[in-house]
């Protein structure tokens, strides 16, 4: 990716090539596959590039938050699912439930009957996925509880249309794929047997996480009838270890200028905890990949600095400007305002980030 050399940094820069080839690779994989794909706006939080899928078939948006629904209802996003076990009780949040289901075909995840009842109250008929532990061990029922919750909400009056999983165990190293996908295939078909059984109809199952969607889709795919990755759009580092995307693949960098060289193969740059994040995979050295001397390591960050070590000698002066790929490129899109847009090495425009916390 070129980036235009006059810019301010830190910036968050997107190159929207990139970003039309990486969404058509995966629309193209999911058709091929006959599974719909219902990305998740959380990685890009921007309404231009969930346009881009929805106008390459996606079904609708995955996101987390009920600000996140809100904001894709309002860009005329037609049906968005909420994958996160939301508390319907909490205030303003029965009307602004009320809102979202005039405005979007809303489902809702659903992992408790307590979370269930709250629902039901606010939202007498809402459509419902349940949440399974697939292997992750965060949210989610085990699938030989799917029936059970199932049947609890069906009682409450809520609309159960299937079951849903996050296989976040993906992220645990490249040698972690493979199985992730056989769990998550494994726990969605059994929890579609058992809320089928309940409903009598077959379940949708939705899975997700770009990891076992690269992995997945060039396969066998059942029990899935959905996907629903959000990191491909733009791939990071952690997804060229993981998906074995390459330097190539990737539509979004934090551009950021050498600011201060204090000694022989180091350097400081611009754009530390509050561009980059400090979240990084135990198995990732550093904090993110420096496109500029890839042998080097982003050794640590403080909020606005972040240190360089192992650079060749004068490899990089004060002043030069340097691109950095994040080890995860979700909570770097969430703590920016707006996306810088090239597009041959051209800044075309900016895309506001929205629906951020």
């Amino acid at each position: 990716m070129r980036v235009p050399e006059n810019i301010e940094t830190p910036a968050v820069v997107v190159d929207s090539m990139r970003i039309e080839r990486n969404i058509g690779r995966m629309a193209d994989a999911a058709a091929a596959a006959r599974v719909a794909l219902r990305p998740h706006a959380k990685t890009h939080k921007c309404a231009e590039i969930a346009r881009m899928q929805l106008a390459r078939g996606a079904a609708g948006l995955t996101v987390a938050t009920l600000a996140e629904a809100e904001a894709f209802a309002a860009a005329g996003c037609p049906s968005v699912f909420v994958a996160f076990p939301l508390w319907a009780r909490s205030s303003g949040r029965p009307e602004r439930i009320k809102a979202l289901r005039s405005a979007t075909d809303l489902r809702i995840g659903v992992d408790s009957v307590p979370a269930a009842e709250a629902l039901a109250a606010a939202a007498p008929g809402a459509q419902v996925l349940i949440e399974i532990d697939s292997g992750q061990h965060r949210t989610g029922v085990a699938a030989s509880r799917a029936g059970e919750l199932s049947a609890e909400c069906h009682r409450l009056g809520l609309e159960v249309l299937g079951a849903f999983t996050h296989p976040g165990h993906s992220y645990g190293g490249a040698d972690a794929v493979e199985g992730a996908v056989a769990d998550e295939q494994a726990a969605l078909s059994a929890a579609g047997e058992a809320i089928a059984r309940v409903t009598g109809r077959a379940a949708e199952l939705s899975g997700g996480s770009s990891p076992t969607a690269f992995a997945g889709l060039g396969g066998e795919t059942a029990p899935l009838t959905e996907v629903r990755p959000g990191t491909y759009v733009f791939g990071d580092r952690q997804q060229m270890h993981l998906s074995g995307l390459t330097a190539d693949d990737i539509a979004l960098v934090v551009a950021a200028r050498v600011v201060s060289a204090p000694r022989p193969g180091e350097a400081v740059l611009d754009c530390g905890s509050k561009a980059l994040t400090s979240d990084r995979a135990g198995w990732l050295e550093g904090h993110g990949l420096f496109l500029e001397a890839p042998e080097a390591t982003i050794a640590w960050l403080s909020e606005e600095h972040a240190v360089v070590r192992g650079l060749a000698e004068s490899s990089l002066s004060v002043g030069d400007l340097v691109r950095v790929v994040p080890n995860h490129v979700c909570p770097v899109v969430n703590l920016t305002g707006s996306l810088l847009v090239v597009r041959d090495g051209a800044v075309t425009g900016r895309w506001p980030v929205i629906g951020r916390r």
